[in-house]
């Protein structure tokens, strides 16, 4: 025959201590050890060991609260959305020189993939030095400008 119990939480209720004897008693993270990983190096080796193998003692590094949100490009996205671009008048051409204002189409650093089969004139916050390079070879610049907001 089965005996149904019921579940302490439920004894509990109306139980000021929940059958922890007087209310000092469970008070403080003393209760449970110390808080986090305390006592870990102490008391000869009943912990260490173990702490050991991961290699881990409390908290390293910190996480840096100002973090650049870097939106990048390459390349080849302006040479074949060039047309598109000019249509929309987000790239104005100057005799044979593309002008480009990167963050004005939402991004903000320029990388290298793909060829560059036009001049360009593009202004951006970041670029790679890749990228550099390549809009130089092809008889371009890459103007690094740093936003008014980041400042």
């Amino acid at each position: 025959m089965t005996v149904n119990k019921r579940k302490k939480s439920s004894r509990y209720r109306g139980s000021k201590t929940h059958g922890s004897g007087s209310m000092k008693k469970r008070r403080g993270a003393g209760n449970r050890g110390g808080r986090g990983m305390a006592g870990s190096g102490k008391r000869a080796d009943s912990k260490k060991p173990s702490i050991w193998e991961e290699r881990y003692f409390g908290k390293f590094g910190f996480k840096s609260k100002s973090t650049t949100d870097i939106r990048p490009v390459n390349i080849e996205y302006l040479e074949a959305n060039i047309e598109k671009l000019s249509r929309q008048n987000s790239i104005t051409k100057e005799k044979d020189v593309y002008s480009v204002d990167l963050e004005k189409l939402g991004f903000n650093k320029l990388l290298g993939s793909g060829k560059v089969l036009n001049k360009y004139r593009i202004r951006v916050p970041y670029a790679s030095k890749k990228a550099i390079d390549k809009v130089k070879g092809s008889g371009g610049e890459v103007i690094l400008a740093v936003s008014a907001g980041k400042q």
